[in-house]
């Protein structure tokens, strides 16, 4: 009997599990264009509220915060609840390299890293 509610508390916390996705419409974004992305973070299938840190990993390492659309403000610690949409704008210098779009998603006390590989062109 001890063994049976032992598992059942194991199989909640499984279906409770926060889920984070991320879309964007391919890998070779071309530069200076609008790159949309979407970031949905959702635990038993509803939108949760999270907060978001999205960067930019060169090739040596580095990390560069990404900006909100056109403002200067960085996506760190972002808050949202359930989606979170925005573009990124790619510099002509960046064309040909392989650059990584990393997310960090936390929701529920659990953080999540999401890692999008990308090499601009055009």
């Amino acid at each position: 009997m001890l063994l049976l509610a032992k598992l059942t508390v194991a199989g909640a916390l499984l279906v409770a599990a926060v889920q984070v996705t991320f879309s964007a419409p391919g890998h070779t974004p071309k530069i200076k264009t609008r790159w949309y992305y979407v970031v949905r973070a959702t635990q038993g299938g509803k939108p949760v509220a999270a907060r978001l840190t999205a960067q930019i990993v060169d090739p040596i390492g580095g990390s560069h915060p990404l900006t909100f659309g056109t403002t200067a403000k960085a996506i760190t610690n972002w808050p949202f609840k359930g989606t979170f949409r925005d573009f990124v704008i790619w510099p002509a210098s960046s064309r040909g390299v392989p650059l990584k779009l990393r997310i960090v998603v936390r929701a529920g006390g659990v953080r999540k890293v999401l890692s999008y590989t990308v090499t601009p062109h055009g």
